[in-house]
C-alpha cells in the first residue's frame, strides 16, 4: 500500500512484513518488553478510541513528554490517525519552556514520563489554561496513567469513527509540532505535515542493506533526526529496540546485537576513547598489535585504498576489530547514521575501518529534518561531507555562502509565528538554513560553519569558530570548547577537559587530585594544556589561533541548559554564564 500519512506505516508494516516477530521493544523492570506489529496496531486503535472519548478533535494538540519507549510510538500513531497533532517535548527542559510550549500549542492533554516532569507540569498548570488532563505512563498515585487510557479505549472503541477520521486525514495537514530553539532563543513550534515526514525516509531508505533488520535507538525520538530514522525502520520492517538511557548504551547493545543505529559524533567519540583506553591494560605483543590496528584506522579512506592497506585491514580485522565488534554486540553490523554535528575524520575513519561504517547526513528540524545524506554510490560517501541532496530537494549556495533549500522537506511554518516564518522561507520558497557550506567535486555538501557563529576581531578579521573548535575537539584532553573573540584583538577559548581522560593522565604521571576543580589548578596540568593548545594551533591562520584559554571544571549537560538534546553547546548560554571569566581573558 502507499504510505502517505504517518499512520499508514502500520498497515504497510503488517502487509509487507507479517512474519517480523518484534516491531518495538523497550526495557521494563530489567526485561525486554517486545511488541509484535499486531499488538502495536491493536494498542494504537485502543488509544485512538480513548482520545476520541476524551473529546480530542482533528488538529487538536496532544503533548507527550517522554524518553524513548514503545508507548511513544503507539501514542504517535494513535494521535495522528484521528487527525490530531502530536506535540513531542523533551523531558529535560525548564518549567519556563514547558509553559511557553504548552500555551503556544494549546494542548488539552499532556502525557508525561517521570516524577520530575510531572512536578514541573503541576507547577505551571495554573498558568496553562488550555491544559485539561494530565496522564502519566505508570501509576504515580496522583493522575490517570497509560493503562487507564487502554481501559477507556476498550470500553469505548469508536471503531467506525476511527476509520472515518483516518480516511479524512489529508497528507498536507499538520501531523506534528516540534519545538526547537536550537542553540539560542525561545522555543519555536515547527509544523511538519504528513507529506513532509513521509517523503523523508522514502528518499534514503535504500541506504541500509536489505538484511539489516534490528535497529537500536538511544537519541531522543522527539528530535526530528531520530524520528525520521524511526519512521524508516517502520517502513523497512525493522525491529526497534530502545536503550534504557544514554548510560546503558553499551550494555543494551550487547543484549540487542543491532545491525544499525544513528548517533551524534560526541557519542561515537566516547566509544572511541573507551576502546582506545582499553589497550592500556594489555601486555607485550597483544598491546603492540592492538595499537597498530588502532593507528591503522587513522589512514582509512572510503575510496582509493591500496591492496596493501586492504590486506593490513583484513589482518587487523581478524586480530582486533572483530573482537571490538563482539564486545559492542555489533558482530553483524550494517551502518551508523551520524548527524546533528560534524564528525572528525579520525572518528569516522575508525568506525568505517572496523566495519561499522558511518553515513553522515545534514538538516534541521525545519527541513523535516534531512536535506542531504550519504549513500552507497561511488563517491556517495566521503569523510568531511554530509552527502548529496535528497531526491526532490533543491540545494544551492547563496551569494553570501549560506546553504538554502526548497522541496518536499521544507516545513509548513512556525506555529502562530508568520513573521518568523517569513524570515527563514523567502517568497520563492527557499528555506535559509543559517549554515555555511560548499559542494565538492563529487556533488557532496560540506558544512563550513554557522553564519551566526562567525565573529570579527577588532582588527577587522573574520574568524569561523566552528573550524577551530572542530580541530581542538580531536584532542583526547578536550571534551568541549567554545571559541570567542567578537571585537577583541585575538581569539580565546573556554575549554572543558575530558575529565575521565585527564584523570588517567594524572594517575600515569603521579599527579595527586581529589576534584575536577583541583585538577585544573594543578601547575603540571596547566603546562600540559599549554602544550596541547600550542600543538592544536599549528596549521591555523594567525587570527584563528587560540591565544588565551580558560579551563572549566563545571559539568556541561542537557539538564543544566548548556547542551542541546543532540549534545551541541549553546554558545549564548555559555557566554552569559561565564561572562566574568571571558572578560578576564580579554582584559
Amino acid at each position: 500500500m502507499e504510505v502517505r500519512r504517518v499512520f499508514d506505516l502500520l498497515a504497510h508494516y503488517k502487509e509487507k512484513y507479517p512474519d517480523q516477530k518484534v516491531a518495538l521493544a523497550g526495557k521494563v523492570n530489567g526485561k525486554w518488553r517486545e511488541y509484535s506489529i499486531d499488538e502495536y496496531i491493536e494498542q494504537t486503535n485502543i488509544i485512538s478510541g480513548a482520545l476520541i472519548e476524551l473529546g480530542v478533535q482533528p488538529q487538536d494538540k496532544v503533548a507527550v513528554i517522554s524518553n524513548n519507549r514503545p508507548e511513544w510510538n503507539i501514542l504517535d500513531m494513535a494521535i495522528t490517525q484521528i487527525g490530531a497533532v502530536m506535540v513531542p517535548i523533551y523531558p529535560t527542559i525548564s518549567e519556563a519552556d514547558y509553559k511557553i510550549i504548552l500555551n503556544n500549542c494549546e494542548a488539552g492533554i499532556c502525557i508525561v514520563e517521570g516524577i520530575a516532569v510531572m512536578n514541573k507540569i503541576e507547577a505551571i498548570w495554573p498558568e496553562t489554561p488550555t491544559l485539561k488532563k494530565l496522564y502519566t505512563f505508570i501509576d504515580r498515585g496522583k493522575y490517570p496513567f497509560f493503562a487507564n487510557l487502554l481501559e477507556l479505549g476498550k470500553e469505548h472503541p469508536h471503531t467506525e469513527e476511527i476509520e472515518k477520521r483516518k480516511a479524512e486525514v489529508d497528507e498536507m495537514s499538520c501531523a506534528t509540532i516540534i519545538y526547537t530553539s536550537g542553540t539560542t532563543g525561545v522555543p519555536k513550534g515547527v509544523m511538519l505535515s504528513h507529506h513532509n515526514l513521509m517523503n523523508q525516509f522514502k528518499n534514503f531508505c535504500q541506504t541500509p542493506s536489505p538484511w539489516s533488520k534490528r535497529a537500536f535507538s538511544f537519541l531522543p525520538v522527539c528530535h526530528a533526526y531520530e524520528r525520521a530514522l524511526i519512521y524508516m525502520y517502520h517502513y523497512l520492517g525493522m525491529s526497534i529496540y530502545y536503550a534504557e538511557s544514554i548510560a546503558t548504551i553499551a550494555d543494551n547493545m550487547k543484549e540487542v546485537h543491532p545491525t544499525m543505529m544513528c548517533a551524534v559524533p560526541r557519542v561515537l567519540e566516547k566509544f572511541y576513547e573507551k576502546i582506545y583506553s582499553s589497550g592500556k591494560n594489555m601486555k607485550g605483543l597483544s598491546k603492540t598489535i592492538f595499537y597498530w590496528a588502532m593507528h591503522l584506522t587513522e589512514r582509512y579512506k572510503i575510496e582509493g585504498r591500496s591492496w596493501c592497506y586492504n590486506l593490513k585491514l583484513k589482518i587487523a580485522d581478524k586480530l582486533v576489530y572483530s573482537k571490538i565488534r563482539e564486545k559492542l554486540g555489533a558482530e553483524n553490523f550494517d551502518i551508523i547514521v551520524s548527524g546533528a554535528a560534524s564528525i572528525t575524520k579520525k572518528i569516522s575513519g575508525f568506525f568505517s575501518a572496523i566495519k561499522m561504517p558511518v553515513f553522515e547526513g545534514y538538516g534541521l528540524t525545519e527541513t523535516s529534518p534531512v536535506i542531504t545524506v550519504s549513500n552507497r554510490d561511488k563517491y556517495g560517501r566521503e569523510v568531511g561531507a554530509v552527502g548529496q541532496p535528497l531526491p526532490g530537494v533543491e540545494v544551492k549556495i547563496a551569494d553570501n555562502g549560506e546553504i538554502i533549500c526548497r522541496g518536499h522537506n521544507v516545513m509548513m511554518g512556525y506555529y502562530k509565528q508568520p513573521e518568523l516564518t517569513a524570515e527563514v522561507i523567502d517568497k520563492d520558497g527557499w528555506f535559509h538554513t543559517g549554515d555555511l557550506g560548499k559542494f565538492n567535486e563529487h556533488g557532496l555538501l560540506q558544512i563550513t560553519g554557522r553564519m551566526k557563529n562567525l565573529f570579527k576581531t577588532s582588527l577587522g578579521k573574520y574568524v569561523n569558530p566552528d573550524v577551530v573548535e572542530g580541530k581542538f575537539s580531536t584532542s583526547g584532553f578536550i571534551e568541549q570548547i567554545v571559541v570567542l573573540g567578537e571585537n577583541q584583538k585575538f581569539a580565546a577559548a573556554l575549554i572543558r577537559p575530558d575529565f575521565a581522560f585527564l584523570k588517567d593522565w594524572c594517575k600515569s604521571h603521579e599527579i595527586p587530585f581529589t576534584t575536577n576543580e583541583e585538577m585544573i589548578l594543578n601547575e603540571e596540568v596547566k603546562k600540559r594544556y599549554d602544550r596541547e593548545v600550542k600543538k592544536l594551533n599549528e596549521g591555523l591562520g594567525e587570527v584563528e589561533k587560540v591565544k588565551k584559554y580558560q579551563l572549566i571544571a563545571d559539568e556541561w549537560t542537557i539538564a543544566n541548559g548548556i547542551l542541546t538534546p543532540t549534545l551541541k553547546v549553546k554558545r549564548k548560554v555559555v557566554m552569559e554564564r561565564y561572562c566574568d571569566t571571558i572578560d578576564k581573558m580579554f582584559a
